[in-house]
């Protein structure tokens, strides 16, 4: 148990906290008090602390454990909530179920670190220490992007990772579901996507799969975002619809290599009318409010030279060959925001996307400020300080990552998602910020956890409550750190199988 006057080193940091002598116990006795429409997250908090406490916690109206959710609270917003802990009784209160998810995952933290093991534990007294705690987070979108088509990953490390973003208090799943070298999701109407284009790598998920990932994502907080690439990156479904290039008679394989595949789409009414039938189903699986159809890295070659492709730059009365890719991306924008979604894709400079998109910018922050003064909102994702593929530091055992100078834990902590020198209506329009963990070179679940963590704990810290004190976070984390070894999260390169290096 934590002094009384000690930081208990939350991840992220709270808005305010105050403490006090003393501490709740939690025994076989203690039972959790809901008001109306606080039911999912006191199951949430027995769920989650069932595996090490046995603890049954069940409902009474008299137990001392007591989850108010109250919408008149607010000063709170859609996502905060107030935290009162003394050795009587714990009182979480929030104007949405979000902040009551939000504070459960904070009591996680305060109780002794083996409260997060997912094994039995004996011999532990389950305590909160004294606190009083006002929070609520700065951004509304905290992510984090999870390639699993270079390399797929299993149903189950996709719940776990929801698990582990929920802890931080990270909102959004980002799932890159389809690439050059693979497509993980099936498609109905387009069987041979998954047969064909799914094999390599690891395989598809099923639409149960996916659907189920969506709900139990859902009642921890967390939105799961997915990603169809187009009309770039898509030589895996061209493998398996070869009739959708630009060069119909060709046949191709799977991308092996990886990189930027010249390989596009092509630009027919056939091909526009496949992106609408996948979008479709997309959107029957998954409701999140934004769709992300990639956008980004589109070479132009074979549309120079496709016979089709400059008919329609004459039917279309554009500027050259070049102009199909903003044209493309508009009927595709069209057609989602006509079903009541945002479109969403990556941004090269700011301005190559249609207005109708939110800009999710990779390349360089002043990318995000000419995205936002066109309007559009921006979630900021500058890669010399997100892509988590690039390895933690210089040191020779770090495992094989992408080319380029280290992305270490200090750099994704000083990002910034509204640069100070940004007029206040660009600002306005950022959504938030969010990490992105490619896969090229990460072939397992370990692998992918070593690289998320802890440079994730950064940036949660700075999306939710700002990242201005290194020197604090710093002194959090080293208490939070037992939490991840608790959870089993390596934390050395020898903990991981390292995959071969391939070369791009």
């Amino acid at each position: 148990m934590f002094p009384p006057t000690a930081d208990p080193g939350l991840v992220p940091s709270p808005s305010k906290l105050s403490r006090s002598a003393g501490a709740f116990t939690l025994d076989d006795t203690t039972a959790i008090r809901v008001t109306p429409g606080a039911g999912p997250a006191a199951a949430l908090l027995r769920t989650l602390l069932a595996p090490a406490t046995g603890l049954p916690l069940p409902l009474a109206p008299d137990g001392r454990i007591v989850l108010v959710l109250d919408p008149g609270l607010t000063d709170l917003g859609a996502e905060g909530y107030g935290l009162t802990v003394s050795g009587e009784a714990v009182l979480l209160r929030a104007a949405g179920a979000a902040g009551l998810r939000h504070g459960v995952q904070t009591i996680r933290q305060l109780l002794p670190v083996a409260a997060l093991k997912t094994e039995p534990v004996r011999g532990v007294r389950w305590s909160v220490p004294a606190v009083e705690i006002t929070d609520a987070p700065r951004y509304a979108w905290r992510g984090a992007m999870l390639d699993v088509a270079r390399h797929f990953q299993p149903v189950s490390f996709l719940r776990r990772f929801t698990d582990l973003l929920a802890l931080h208090k990270l909102n959004v799943l980002h799932l890159h579901l389809t690439d050059d070298q693979g497509w993980r999701m099936p498609i109905t109407a387009y069987p041979r996507l998954t047969e064909v284009a799914g094999a390599p790598h690891g395989g598809a998920y099923s639409r149960e799969e996916l659907r189920d990932l969506v709900v139990y994502a859902a009642d921890r907080g967390v939105t799961v975002v997915p990603e169809i690439e187009m009309p770039g990156h898509a030589r895996a479904a061209l493998a398996a619809y070869p009739h959708l290039g630009n060069f119909p008679e060709r046949r191709l394989d799977v991308w092996k290599s990886w990189g930027v595949c010249d390989t596009v789409l092509g630009v027919t009414d056939e091909v526009l009318d496949f992106c609408r039938t996948v979008l479709d189903e997309v959107m029957d699986l998954f409701p999140s409010p934004y769709i992300h159809v990639g956008g980004d890295e589109c070479p132009t070659t074979e549309w120079h030279r496709s016979p089709t492709a400059l008919r329609r730059v004459a039917d279309e009365g554009l500027d050259g060959p070049d102009a199909l890719h903003g044209w493309f991306m508009a009927r595709v924008g069209t057609f989602l925001t006509g079903r009541g979604r945002r479109p969403l894709g990556w941004t090269e400079t700011g301005r190559d996307l249609p207005e109708s998109f939110a800009a999710l910018v990779w390349r360089d922050e002043e990318h995000g400020l000419a995205a936002a003064c066109r309007g559009q909102p921006v979630i900021m994702a500058p890669h010399r300080s997100t892509y988590l593929d690039y390895p933690q530091s210089a040191h020779p055992d770090e495992p094989p990552g992408q080319v380029g100078d280290a992305v270490d834990l200090r750099a994704v902590y000083a990002i910034e998602p509204a640069p100070a020198h940004w007029e206040a209506a660009a600002a306005a329009r950022v959504l938030g910020t969010q990490a992105q963990l490619w896969t090229e070179y990460v072939a397992t679940a370990a692998h992918a956890e070593y690289l998320a963590f802890p440079r994730l704990c950064a940036l949660a810290d700075t999306a939710w409550s700002g990242g201005r004190d290194w020197p604090g976070f710093q002194a959090r984390l080293h208490h939070h750190r037992t939490r991840l070894d608790a959870l089993g999260v390596p934390s050395r390169p020898s903990a991981i199988l390292r995959p071969e290096r391939t070369t791009r």
